[in-house]
């Protein structure tokens, strides 16, 4: 058994699925669980969509639309025959979307927000399962929310470890001996009172590493539009390198810091059972990429992850009393509620200051609830520089022409928070 995980720029369009085709094609030798996440950027797509709901701004019906075009367009190049039954399946998958907004919003925007984003997994993965069924490569569609079960923590669904396992056992592994590819979704889970849930942003990653640690497989291979992991993201920094190989500490470390090229989560399962994780392109599916695996090879060079969209929130006992431990406990426990990561933290004797993503209505609500007990300032708009491995001449380039609010070093890492000049 091997999983394989497409993300959503392996599936952005036409060309692009007949491509995972290819793929499967060349490289599926042995059972194999396909992964797959919405379809290029429908998932900014779907979240506009909550917000204009929720928030009851905007056209709901031309954002829906517009989602529902560009899927269509995908159908008419991969399914010329338009009688062909998939139309029908996508178009009742969007009715279901209508359906949701034709009620009253229910009060949970999280919750709102899951039953609508995770149709995009849904989606994607029936047009992918359709298409290999046209090009005669025999796979079974399996909706995952009836796999992997969470608890009702919405948008940071907590896996059911033991019920999943057992369902991932009586569900999905017959299903796997009867055909050779299981097509299922990444990034979404369901409760036991059937609503669903998502596992955090990019989470496909994270339901390939669990479904291999509940089966067992043998790999996890991630298909990615970039060689491998590199030393930065290509997106921010010019001349970066792959890494051919990767701990799992420091793959552990890299994803902690912000790097997106493989989900928080993601590691942990896997090296629990040992079981390597590959990073490839779909581009070039013959290169090696990159392999993390249990070893104490570190890695030699200077790394660098780039987080945008930064908040600074500075919090402040409103008495001026010290910042001690029964504050920082009240503190933790709203970011914990609100599900909002610290990416870095800092405390004197009356300030606590920590760096975290802006996420919009979350954010704002958090900030909300701060400010009943705190008093309570921020900066917007900034930007998170970790560096693994530096050294002062590329730490003076990475920030030259700007200023830093927030620096931390240890031995091996120096993170800071930056704003523009």
């Amino acid at each position: 058994m091997q999983v394989f995980k497409f993300g959503g720029a392996s599936v952005k369009d036409a060309e692009a699925v007949k491509n995972v085709a290819e793929i499967l094609k060349k490289f599926v030798t042995k059972e194999t669980i396909v992964v797959v996440s919405a379809m290029g950027k429908t998932t900014n797509g779907l979240e506009e969509l909550v917000n204009a709901f929720y928030n009851k701004t905007g056209d709901t019906e031309a954002v829906l639309q517009k989602i529902k075009d560009y899927h269509f367009n995908i159908l008419k190049d991969l399914f010329p025959n338009k009688e062909h039954p998939i139309y029908n399946d996508i178009e009742n998958s969007f009715v279901e979307i209508n359906w949701i907004l034709e009620d009253e919003a229910l009060p949970d925007y999280n919750q709102v927000y899951d039953q609508i984003v995770s149709m995009g997994e849904i989606i994607s993965t029936k047009i992918i399962a359709a298409y290999l069924l046209e090009k005669g490569i025999k796979n079974k569609w399996i909706d995952v929310r009836g796999i992997i079960q969470t608890d009702n923590t919405y948008r940071e669904g907590k896996v059911n470890y033991e019920l999943s396992e057992e369902l991932v056992k009586s569900q999905l592994l017959p299903a796997s001996n009867e055909n050779k590819i299981i097509v299922t979704q990444g990034f979404i889970g369901g409760t036991s009172e059937n609503f669903t849930t998502t596992l955090g942003r990019e989470g496909s990653d994270y339901t390939a590493a669990l479904l291999a640690y509940f089966t067992g497989a043998e790999s996890v291979t991630i298909w990615k539009d970039v060689p491998g992991v590199l030393n930065a993201d290509p997106k921010w920094f010019r001349n970066t390198k792959k890494i051919d190989e990767l701990t799992y500490h420091d793959a552990i470390e890299f994803t902690y810091y912000g790097a997106t090229v493989i989900h928080p989560k993601t590691i942990k399962p896997l090296q629990n059972k040992n079981i390597p994780l590959f990073v490839k392109s779909f581009l070039k599916p013959e290169d090696a990429g990159t392999v993390i695996y249990n070893s104490d090879k570190r890695v030699p060079i200077p790394s660098y992850i780039f987080k945008i969209n930064q908040l600074l929130i500075s919090i402040q006992p409103k008495d001026f009393s010290f910042i001690g431990e029964e504050n920082l406990s009240r503190i933790f426990d709203v970011f914990a509620r609100y599900g909002s990561k610290i990416h870095l933290m800092q405390n004197s004797a009356i300030s606590f200051s920590v760096c975290i993503d802006e996420e919009g209505t979350k954010t704002e609500q958090l900030i909300t609830e701060l400010q009943r007990e705190f008093k309570v300032l921020y900066n917007a708009g900034l930007e998170l520089l970790t560096i693994r491995n530096y050294d002062q001449p590329t730490i003076e380039k990475l920030i030259e022409n700007k200023t830093v609010l927030m620096e931390q070093r240890s031995r091996n890492t120096v993170q800071m928070v930056l704003s523009n000049n």
